[in-house]
């Protein structure tokens, strides 16, 4: 009974860390490309299950077609974000504006702001309360395994974040478009001296970033049948750990660490209260603040 406990809290630790990953993935991104924290990252996760929830009450389409459009929503708002926020502080291209500090941390302001902005919105036009996922869409249809119960969600979760984190690393790696956004994310100045237009390979790293968030927010809304404002804040808080863990601009050290932060949530609550399974997050940023400040996979980036 006991390995049967402990293997059904791994699954559930094993989807909770893909979406964290998902998100994280998003905040590395941007910090290694821009050196910033994107803190309306949380705030693209909901309005992706937002968007999904309406395009399924007025079509009624099939689940696939649903994705795409999440898929679609979330580009137009990683364009839209990269715009509004963060545009308007790189007017000047010289190495001491790419390296101040001040506009670093304008940019980061810009965010926040633009996240609260966001989230009273949606709490204006559809109310603070929660909105139910119809039950055609829901994915909780339970899959017996011997003595260990699964949901379909959890397999949706992992198969997508498979599919999402491979084709993520064939456009990182063997794309012209990942090759400029590893280029900028090393070496900015270089990038913009030998002729690589460092201004569409941001726009293009918001876009893939804000894509795997609102897609992220879309299936954890599938899975647990309903979505609220600030359904982005603690996901994003636990993504933004796993950035830091990761090393800040470590795209496998995110993920990894994404998994480490879902599978000890997971299994925390098996032996405490559910509350305890928050504090995880902070303890293990705790930690890596006091001893590994660059992170657990960035030896060479600035103390975290």
């Amino acid at each position: 009974m006991f390995d049967a406990i402990l293997v059904q809290q791994l699954a559930n630790g094993l989807s909770l860390g893909l979406v964290y990953a998902l998100m994280a993935i998003g905040f590395t991104l941007i910090f290694g490309v821009l050196n910033v924290v994107n803190f309306a990252h949380g705030e693209i996760y909901m309005l992706g299950a937002y968007a999904g929830l309406l395009f399924i009450t007025s079509t009624a389409p099939p689940l696939f077609a649903v994705l795409l459009f999440v898929l679609a929503v979330g580009a137009a708002l990683g364009f839209s974000l990269e715009r509004i926020a963060f545009r308007p502080f790189r007017r000047f291209r010289d190495e001491a504006s790419l390296k101040s500090k001040a506009i670093r941390e304008a940019t980061l302001l810009s965010s926040l702001a633009l996240s609260i902005v966001i989230r009273e919105l949606v709490e204006k036009f559809f109310g603070a309360s929660m909105q139910t996922i119809p039950q055609a869409y829901l994915l909780m249809t339970p899959i017996e395994i011997g003595p260990i119960s699964f949901s379909s969600g959890q397999f949706v979760i992992f198969g997508l974040s498979i599919v999402m984190l491979a084709g993520l690393y064939f456009l990182l790696f063997r794309t012209r478009i990942g090759l400029s956004i590893r280029a900028v994310a090393n070496n900015p100045m270089g990038a913009m001296y030998v002729g690589l237009n460092t201004e569409r390979t941001i726009v293009a790293t918001f876009v893939i970033g804000s894509m795997m968030g609102a897609v992220a927010g879309l299936v954890v809304g599938l899975y647990q049948g309903s979505i609220f404002p600030s359904m982005g804040f603690t996901p994003g808080v636990k993504a933004f750990v796993a950035m830091v863990m990761g090393g800040l601009s470590s795209i496998g050290g995110a993920v990894v660490c994404a998994l480490i932060l879902g599978m000890a949530e997971a299994l925390t609550t098996t032996f405490f209260a559910q509350g305890w399974g928050d504090m995880v997050a902070y303890l293990f940023l705790l930690i890596t603040l006091v001893f590994f400040p660059t992170g657990l996979f960035g030896g060479g980036r600035e103390r975290a």
